[in-house]
């Protein structure tokens, strides 16, 4: 198949007030390209500018993953996983974790949610898992950091000791702890994940639309379409990602992944 054959990487569906995002790349685990960046981040946009959408769902293809995070592939062959155009930069990972809109969205998590697919159910306002789906922050398993708002989100929606436990060991959570900590609204059979995410629309939707976007304004601190609030951890995360970048630990725990052996840290 040719890449101008190549099925979108997003799809956007409508049901009633409530738009649906699907990131669309199931044989890649659907993890995020600059595609994908751009079909979620364009999706937010109609969304925010449509007065007949009143909720959004994000979820992912297939019934493996939600979302795998990064494409180390595309990365791999020198692909940026972001666009040129500064303002689709600003939107974040997967034109999404940093693209603050009014209208309320729910993640709709379909599998594994680690690294990058976790830091997209901590920007979303809700999320519903289905029982197999898990949760997690492996990047200090990989030298690396959460460099999506992971690190600084976690520790600020879940227990502080909790959240440390998540963050610094990069063990997974099921998908019922998930819910017990509050990271997760609901947990239900996979086959009926949708079903449960626009049954938690629906109870928002039946509500004045801009009671409910005036409201999550104010509980996210939204003004303009920015969380001022933020502006200190997002800088503290780029520049300790930047740092941790170019030790020798970042390049060892990738490489000590692709030769399948544990990494050997030298903590520099």
């Amino acid at each position: 198949m040719s890449q101008t054959d190549a099925p979108p990487a997003v799809l956007v569906d409508r049901r009633g007030h409530v738009m649906i995002v699907t990131i669309n790349r199931p044989e890649a685990r659907n993890a995020v390209n600059r595609a994908v960046h751009l079909g979620v981040g364009q999706a937010l946009e109609e969304a925010e500018a449509d007065p007949d959408v009143w909720a959004l769902i994000l979820t992912g293809a297939g019934d493996q993953a939600f979302c795998a995070g990064a494409d180390l592939k595309a990365i791999s062959r020198g692909e940026t996983l972001s666009p040129d155009d500064p303002a689709q930069q600003a939107w974040g990972f997967g034109g999404y974790v940093t693209h603050h809109i009014s209208k309320p969205t729910i993640a709709a998590v379909n599998g594994f949610a680690l690294g990058g697919g976790t830091e997209l159910t901590l920007a979303s306002d809700l999320a519903v898992a289905a029982e197999t789906a898990m949760f997690g922050l492996p990047e200090v398993k990989r030298g690396i950091l959460a460099g999506a708002g992971g690190a600084f989100r976690l520790a600020a929606q879940l227990p502080p000791k909790i959240a440390m436990e998540i963050l610094l060991t990069g063990d997974p959570i099921s998908a019922h702890r998930a819910q017990e900590l509050g990271l997760v609204n609901a947990v239900t059979a996979p086959a009926r994940l949708m079903d449960a995410a626009l049954e938690l629309a629906a109870r928002i939707t039946v509500n004045a639309p801009l009671s409910v976007q005036a409201s999550k304004r104010i509980a996210r601190g939204i003004v303009d379409g920015r969380v001022a609030n933020e502006d200190a951890s997002w800088e503290l995360s780029r520049r300790e990602g930047l740092r941790l970048r170019t030790s020798e630990d970042a390049k060892e725990g990738p490489r000590a992944f692709a030769e399948k052996r544990a990494p050997v840290w030298k903590a520099r």
